[in-house]
């Protein structure tokens, strides 16, 4: 099966890796897809794993429910950027989602999500991130002949939950800059705190 992989960044390259493996044939883009690259490609399958743009919605057509994206939240909270950080400073749900892509930011139907529970007192930024990324990767491995196959019915999300964009952070980038991405979970949420 040809594979478009769209992915900006290196958390992606075991599951690239882990593909090849299984024989698929792996194309990876980093910059941003259009129709002109699909027609190229020619890919049964794009899978969108930590990439920082939008799919354009000509490419969605195109590819007919072809497109499937990993995320590392409990979906419907935490759409967009940094989710992991989100689900601790907001408070809501963690886990891992993958879905199909669709015109919005993270709001496709569902194909399979596990939520996951961690404990702030004992994770890191940098661990938490680690597990979320380890989950999601384990659960697309164990189900991945059913979502190559499209075997798998998808569920709408529940309503609500909530979307983050990148620069919301950038209030809180300074506390991450100076402490590392070892800090604890609880000691982030406090310094956060006394910073609002």
């Amino acid at each position: 099966m040809k594979i478009a992989v769209l992915t900006n960044n290196e958390v992606s390259k075991p599951l690239i890796e882990w593909l090849k493996e299984m024989g698929e044939n792996v194309t990876v883009i980093s910059d941003r897809i259009d129709l002109t690259l699909v027609d190229e490609i020619k890919p049964d399958l794009i899978l969108s794993y930590s990439y920082k743009y939008l799919i354009p919605d000509d490419v969605i057509k195109m590819m007919d429910d072809g497109i499937i994206n990993l995320h590392i939240s409990y979906l419907p909270w935490n759409k967009g950027a940094d989710p992991n950080i989100w689900s601790f400073l907001d408070n809501t749900p963690k886990g891992v989602t993958i879905h199909k892509a669709d015109q919005g930011m993270n709001t496709g139907d569902i194909l399979i999500q596990e939520e996951i529970v961690l404990n702030e007192s004992e994770e890191t930024l940098l661990s938490s991130y680690t597990k979320l990324h380890d989950a999601l990767f384990d659960m697309f491995k164990s189900n991945w002949k059913y979502l190559r196959e499209r075997r798998i019915i998808p569920s709408k999300q529940k309503k609500g939950g909530s979307v983050h964009k990148s620069a919301e952070l950038d209030r809180f980038r300074h506390i991450i800059e100076d402490k590392g991405l070892t800090i604890s979970i609880k000691e982030f949420k406090k310094l956060c705190a006394e910073t609002e």
